[in-house]
């Protein structure tokens, strides 16, 4: 089966959430999923889509603040390894209950870590920590290194069909690079599902991003809206 993947870089918070929503619709068109690994042009952090703004201002000191078009808690996007995995609706992925489809996701970034030599495991059950934060604590199936949290998600499924963002904190000391991590995502996904890897290009793609960041995600009454 044939997927496509992109390095689009670094970006900055309203675009980077701009093009993860227009990768989503763009999966829709071309019928194959989409994996795309992605940095941030400065600090900053994402929260949850339906999260109050004004509350997670008093939480993060982290600026700017974007809403994403997932749910979840507070993302720090400061030193983290971020990625999106969008699915186009009939998919297989896009027919997972959302318990299913969390823990695939983290299991494909366990069998990546597994290949750098970094042992990591999924969590067994929930652990609360600070509210509102995604790495304070862990839910079910988050990815665990040597019992800290090093991997979470959010996701939105709907008609255009699935979208996962997601966000790995590399592990402190284990002496591994994004670029390494990312290239054995890419094997992993060939040996575990015998993908064969296209590249993507994104220039239709970025006009749609730059729209949608100017029309919604740059906007304060959009970030402010709850």
């Amino acid at each position: 089966m044939k997927w496509f993947h992109m390095d689009s870089g670094r970006g900055g918070a309203a675009f980077n959430m701009a093009l993860d929503e227009a990768l989503l619709e763009a999966a829709g068109h071309s019928g194959a999923p989409l994996l795309r690994f992605y940095g941030w042009t400065e600090a900053a952090a994402s929260f949850g889509y339906f999260q109050n703004y004004a509350a997670v201002a008093r939480q993060t000191p982290l600026r700017p603040l974007v809403r994403r078009p997932t749910g979840g808690g507070i993302v720090p996007h400061d030193a983290d390894w971020t990625y999106v995995f969008a699915v186009p609706p009939g998919h297989e992925w896009h027919s997972l209950s959302a318990v299913a489809s969390y823990r695939r996701m983290h299991e494909w970034i366990q069998e990546a870590f597994t290949r750098l030599n970094v042992e990591t495991e999924l969590a067994a059950a929930s652990l609360p920590g600070a509210e509102m934060k995604c790495f304070a604590g862990h839910e079910k199936f988050d990815l665990l290194w040597y019992g800290k949290k090093i991997a979470g998600a959010a996701q939105r499924r709907n008609k255009m069909g699935l979208l996962i963002q997601g966000s790995v904190q590399p592990p402190a000391g284990a002496g591994i690079s994004r670029a390494a991590w990312q290239d054995a995502m890419l094997a992993a996904a060939n040996e575990r599902w015998g993908v064969e890897w296209m590249e993507f290009s994104p220039d239709p793609v970025h006009r749609r991003a730059t729209e949608l960041a100017r029309q919604k995600y740059a906007r304060d009454d959009y970030n402010r809206k709850r």
